[in-house]
């Protein structure tokens, strides 16, 4: 075999060859690297200045600062006020349980507390932060922050804090704040600001109502760190931009006092400037108090509100509804005298009323009696009688233009219109036709007859003026020009002079103003929640708490200009005019006579066992005595 002789030119040949195939791949290799090193350097330039400066520069959000709710003459009602708060980034913790006893240290936190951490430390997604302690103490928060470098995951922010000067009071009108949750999170689009710990959002009453006005944008605290995350310095601050404040027609000194009046009972009671239908109190007691929901609620104070039976986290205004019992017979005799009905026939009341096989009773005998004693004395069985005649088709119209059954524009989306039956319903609702006794029930506000402390406050409007008058709450709300009702004016002289006679001489007479030359139109009304025997017909103490009958009074005042419309509703309180009346009757005195208002309520609340906050500390401690839990301390009461 023939070999291929291998001289120098060959090899000088093929190390070039080599030489230049691994020049090229280095200078390819070369210039990627400076291409890499280029568009670094010039197209990612602002990328990596803004991640290199995140290194440098943190960031610790600030929440924003609520806006203001005010009443009607600039009072705050709901404002904010500075606070310090702590809190654990979960997916930034290296050693939890290190980190909690740490903080149990500094902070002085409860072992329930310790424990809720724990769970939720163990349920958050990472992004959620966790609060560990709210309004903590300026010494306990200089001591978290002096430490934050060895305690990875937590965040001591400075902040504000929601906080109701009504306390209890005004639970109900402004609802409640606190933390998103993950639902509402995911609703809002994963709206970072929900993440910021410190936020908090509406959650019922206004709060939820305006929270798009109420809300602001957060700010933040820039400072300079190491790579170890040591303070170096502090940096120009971007500002957190507040909320809008919102103003109501609320009248904050007549709405406390109002919600104070009400006492131990369970009860609504609802104010209107009839001129231009702004509400000047709505409260509903007893309530609770949003600052302690903007603080965070405890497990065992839900549970000993959510278990109360007088209901103190509904809002009995708008979301409860009752019988109107005689408080309707006004609108009543108005509809008899559209029908032309004869205002001076007598109808006889022997205290019962036949029809079939069932009677009817009246709480006395009256005797004959024309509208205008029926209207005053309370006469159940001349409204049976006339009604009946009348029939139900001619009477449920008027008592709806009266505003029973009706839904007002109001910022609220807990609110219940009740029902005003007619035939016609009846025989949508329950496919039956229209019996003799439904309107005998109806004539008197029994039965099928539903509506809400607004209503009854509307119905005493509208009487006293003629004309339909629409609750307003928000100042910047147009002012709903109040047309004339299809009433004839002669028909309500008459009926506001009958409603005068309740209050001179009739069944509301302990009702009467304390007040020189004023004086109240209204009426009483007494509505049954179960079927009464004849034993305990009359007798409102002797049975349960549950089945006793509500106290009802509707109002107008001045009876000859009337300005103010009041009412109220006290579940299962008695008769009326022992227990609704007066406490309108003081409300309204009030607006006239503050000093004379205050002496009286001074007064009856030494009766009660003092103010609403004394008396829900006793009961705080009491509930929490009976089911065995320590008492909480002074400032949380």
């Amino acid at each position: 075999m023939k070999h291929m002789r291998i001289t120098t030119a060959h090899q000088s040949i093929t190390f070039s060859r080599r030489m230049m195939l691994l020049g090229g791949a280095q200078a390819a290799v070369g210039g990627l690297l400076v291409a890499r090193m280029g568009w670094l350097a010039i197209a990612q330039n602002e990328k990596y200045n803004l991640l290199s400066e995140s290194n440098r520069v943190q960031l610790i959000p600030v929440p924003p600062r609520r806006g203001w709710i005010i009443d009607r003459n600039g009072k705050p009602i709901a404002i904010n006020k500075a606070s310090f708060r702590v809190d654990l980034i979960p997916q930034q913790i290296v050693n939890g349980p290190g980190v909690i006893a740490e903080l149990q240290r500094l902070v002085d936190l409860p072992p329930d507390e310790v424990d809720r951490i724990t769970r939720e430390l163990a349920a958050s997604r990472g992004f959620q932060p966790v609060s560990v302690a709210d309004n903590v103490p300026y010494e306990q928060y200089a001591a978290i922050t002096v430490r934050l470098p060895d305690l990875p995951g937590v965040a001591a922010s400075r902040g504000f804090t929601r906080f109701y000067p009504g306390g209890s009071t005004v639970g109900q009108l402004v609802g409640y704040v606190g933390p998103a949750s993950v639902t509402e999170y995911e609703k809002e689009n994963k709206n970072p600001l929900l993440l910021i710990p410190g936020v908090k959002i509406g959650k019922e009453g206004l709060e939820k109502a305006l929270e798009s006005t109420l809300r602001g944008e957060p700010g933040g605290q820039r400072v300079e760190v190491t790579a170890k995350g040591k303070l170096v310095k502090e940096l120009d601050p971007k500002p957190d931009r507040s909320g809008g404040t919102v103003q109501l027609t609320i009248d904050s000194d007549l709405h406390q006092y109002a919600a104070r009046r009400i006492g131990d009972q369970s009860a609504a009671v609802v104010v209107i400037d009839v001129t231009t239908g702004d509400i000047l109190a709505m409260p509903s007691m007893p309530s609770f108090d949003p600052n302690n929901f903007s603080d965070g609620i405890s497990q065992n104070e839900w549970k000993m509100l959510s278990g109360d039976d007088h209901l103190p986290l509904v809002d009995k205004t708008l979301e409860s509804l009752y019988p109107s019992g005689s408080t309707i017979k006004p609108s009543m005799a108005m509809a008899l005298l559209n029908a032309g009905v004869d205002r001076t026939q007598k109808v006889n009341c022997t205290g019962a009323f036949q029809l079939g096989n069932h009677t009817f009773h009246c709480d006395k005998r009256h005797g004959p009696l024309d509208m205008d004693g029926a209207v005053v004395h309370s006469c159940d069985v001349y409204f049976y009688t006339m009604c009946l005649r009348v029939g139900a088709d001619k009477l449920s119209p008027m008592v709806r233009s009266m505003g029973f059954g009706e839904k007002f524009d109001l910022p609220f989306d807990n609110q219940r219109f009740g029902t005003i039956p007619d035939p016609d319903w009846m025989m949508r609702k329950y496919h039956r036709k229209w019996q003799g006794y439904d309107t005998v029930n109806m004539s008197i506000g029994q039965g099928m007859v539903l509506i809400n402390p607004m209503q009854l406050a509307t119905m005493a409007s509208r009487l006293a003026t003629g004309k339909r008058v629409v609750p307003r709450l928000l100042r910047n709300k147009p002012i709903v020009p109040q047309t004339q009702l299809a009433v004839d004016q002669d028909h309500l002289d008459f009926i506001r002079k009958a409603m005068w006679g309740v209050v001179d001489h009739g069944t509301a007479a302990a009702a009467k103003l304390p007040l020189d030359g004023i004086q109240m139109a209204g009426k009483t009304g007494t509505a049954q929640t179960h079927n009464l025997s004849a034993g305990e017909r009359g007798d409102y103490t002797s049975a349960t708490w549950k089945l006793r009958d509500h106290s009802l009074f509707m109002a107008f005042v001045p009876f000859d200009n009337p300005r103010y419309a009041a009412a109220t509703i006290v579940e299962h309180g008695g008769f009326g005019a022992a227990v609704a009346a007066p406490l309108i009757r003081d409300t309204i005195t009030f607006l006239y006579d503050k000093q004379k208002a205050m002496a009286a309520l001074d007064t009856f609340e030494q009766s009660i066992g003092g103010t609403p906050d004394e008396r829900l500390a006793r009961k705080t401690a009491a509930w929490r005595s009976a089911n065995g839990l320590p008492p909480i301390a002074p400032s949380k009461a």
